[in-house]
Order: C-alpha cells, then sequence, then structure tokens
C-alpha cells in the first residue's frame, strides 16, 4: 500500500481528488482512513464544527455556503443552548439546483439572492444574511428575544468593520441588517424579524446586556444610554483638563437625567480581582452622587427578582409602580 500523495496529507480530500492523483480505491478504504461523509476522507476525527465542515466541503457542489444555524455558530453568534451545539451542517446552494441531501446536512436554496464570504476558509452567508435566515429557522428553538441578541452582535461587528469580507460601504450594521431583510421575497418569520430590527442596538457589548436592556424596555423604564462613559462634574477626577470634568467610568446602564448607573454582574465579575475593581468603581460613582445598581443574571430570569429589581430601578428612576410593566 503506497503512502497518501502529499497534496492529500494536509486535511481532508475528495475521492475525487484522490482518484485524479492515481490512489486506487482499495487504499481510500485501508484502516485508519475515516469517512465523515459520502465521498471524503480525513485521517483524523474532525473534533470542531469548523473541522467537520471543512470535512464536508470537499465532497460537495463548488457553488454553496454554510448557512443558517451552521452560519451563526461559525461566525461566532451568540445562540440558544440547545443550538450552540447543533451537529447537523446547514448548507445552502443555488435555486437552479436540488437542495444538497446527505446525512448530516440540511439542505437549503437560494444562495444566488445572498452574500457569501469566507470564514476560517469556509464559504459562509455574510453576517446580515445569516441573520435573516436565523428568522426562518426559529421553530429550532428561537425565539425574539433571540433574535436581538444576535442582531445587536451582528449590528456592532458591522459597525466596527468585524465582518469579515463583508460589503459594508458607508452604511451602518442596522441598514445592512434592515436591507437583507427587505431584500427577501415573503421571508419565513418576517413579522418576527421586522420587530427584532425596532429593538437592535450595536452598542450592547454582550448578550445578558442585551437580554437586560429588553427587561428594561417591557418593563416600561426609560431607555437608559449604553456603554457610556460618566465624567466627573467638578473636574477633581484624574484626567480632568483645564478645570473641565474628568473620565470617571463607562457604565453599561446609564440614565444620566437620574443619576443611576446599571451594571450587568457576568461571571468574570465573580472574579477576586476583577471585584475588587467593581467596588472600588461603585464606591467612586456613589461618592460623586450617583446611584450604582448591580444586576445579576436571576434579576432577568427569575420572576420574583426580576420584578423586584424594575421596582427599584422604578423607585431611582422616577417610575411609579403603577406605570411599570411587571407580568
Amino acid at each position: 500500500m503506497e503512502p497518501l500523495p502529499d497534496a492529500l496529507t494536509t486535511g481532508p480530500f475528495s475521492t475525487t481528488a484522490a482518484r485524479a492523483l492515481g490512489v486506487p480505491a482499495q487504499d481510500l478504504r485501508r484502516k485508519g482512513m475515516l469517512i465523515p461523509t459520502r465521498g471524503a476522507r480525513v485521517t483524523e476525527l474532525p473534533e470542531t464544527l469548523a473541522a467537520r465542515a471543512a470535512a464536508f466541503l470537499v465532497a460537495l457542489p463548488e457553488d454553496v455556503a454554510f448557512s443558517h444555524i451552521t452560519g451563526a455558530q461559525l461566525a461566532e453568534l451568540p445562540l440558544p443552548r440547545g443550538l450552540e451545539n447543533q451537529v447537523d451542517l446547514d448548507v445552502m446552494c443555488r435555486s437552479g439546483v436540488g437542495p444538497i441531501q446527505r446525512p448530516g446536512c440540511i439542505g437549503h436554496r437560494g444562495l444566488e439572492t445572498r452574500e457569501a464570504v469566507r470564514l476560517r476558509g469556509l464559504p459562509v452567508t455574510g453576517l446580515a444574511e445569516t441573520w435573516v435566515d436565523l428568522g426562518e429557522v426559529m421553530k429550532r428553538g428561537l425565539d425574539l428575544d433571540d433574535l436581538v441578541v444576535a442582531g445587536d452582535v451582528v449590528a456592532r461587528r458591522l459597525d466596527e468593520g468585524m465582518g469579515e469580507g463583508e460589503a459594508r460601504g458607508d452604511r451602518h450594521g442596522i441598514d445592512c441588517l434592515r436591507s437583507a431583510l427587505m431584500s427577501r421575497v415573503r421571508p419565513r418569520g418576517k413579522k418576527v424579524l421586522v420587530e427584532a430590527l425596532t429593538l437592535i442596538s450595536p452598542k450592547s457589548k454582550s448578550p445578558m446586556e442585551t437580554r437586560a436592556r429588553l427587561m428594561f424596555h417591557r418593563g416600561g423604564l426609560p431607555a437608559p444610554e449604553l456603554n457610556v462613559s460618566v465624567e466627573f462634574e467638578d473636574g477633581a477626577g484624574e484626567g480632568a483638563v483645564d478645570g473641565g470634568a474628568g473620565w470617571m467610568l463607562e457604565g453599561d446602564f446609564v440614565w444620566r437625567e437620574q443619576r443611576v448607573i446599571g451594571e450587568y454582574q457576568g461571571k468574570h465579575h465573580k472574579e477576586i480581582r476583577q471585584r475588587a475593581v467593581d467596588v472600588a468603581r461603585r464606591h467612586l460613582a456613589e461618592d460623586e452622587g450617583w446611584t450604582f445598581v448591580e444586576i445579576f443574571a436571576g434579576d432577568v430570569y427569575t420572576r420574583p427578582k426580576r420584578i423586584a429589581m424594575l421596582r427599584r430601578l422604578g423607585r431611582e428612576l422616577g417610575v411609579p409602580d403603577s406605570d411599570l410593566n411587571l407580568a
């Protein structure tokens, strides 16, 4: 049994490419040769999504792209826990041919209407296109809030120019999302996508910040500024110039008129060093006359805690209980 040609030793390869290099059919069934899908071979088991997608790709037609949930996974968009580890690969081809039909793949058509980019060497529908496609697979376990969470990330990346290969031009991220949605003809999930679009903000920096912001919105609280700087007012702070205000801190949620700062306390805030920083920031804000409110996951997900948090913020912001939606 001859060793494999060098061209086939660097990653997955197709049986068609192997035969073109003179590899006998029986050698493609040799011990240690793995078959991720019909027509593809690898010498090591693909352990990551990207590796599995690359292994499938060599056996797929040229004009395809990974889309929907797989596109979101490859782009590292936040997804519900039940979809984060989806194994089957969403693969999209053009409408003129039949959808991909093979075990391990979920076939879709319509690639000619979507922008495709390269992520880690793989063809993937663009960020805005992928977000719209999430609306088409909501039955897999997505809801409105999940679309807003993913949309916040997409809008922020497009605003920052982080969408690899995205041809954004001078448009803002939300404009790109709106354009991608409005370019579709009767897309599934359009009603929910349109609603999600009105709630998206590129200024949110984490999924839980987004979910907390949605809680404020639905609870009837005024909209805060997101991830903005708060300055000293008397020029006494470090960094003050010519008696002007100096930078004090950046707040996750800032209600400037009411002098209230809301801070979401994620897992990294439990670390001793970070906790010390958080306490110092809180004391600094309170010394300057600000109210500092810590918000935890339970305040978002657990109804009694959510109601208590909305009432507390309502008191601090001057919103009476009668004006709050505490359902």
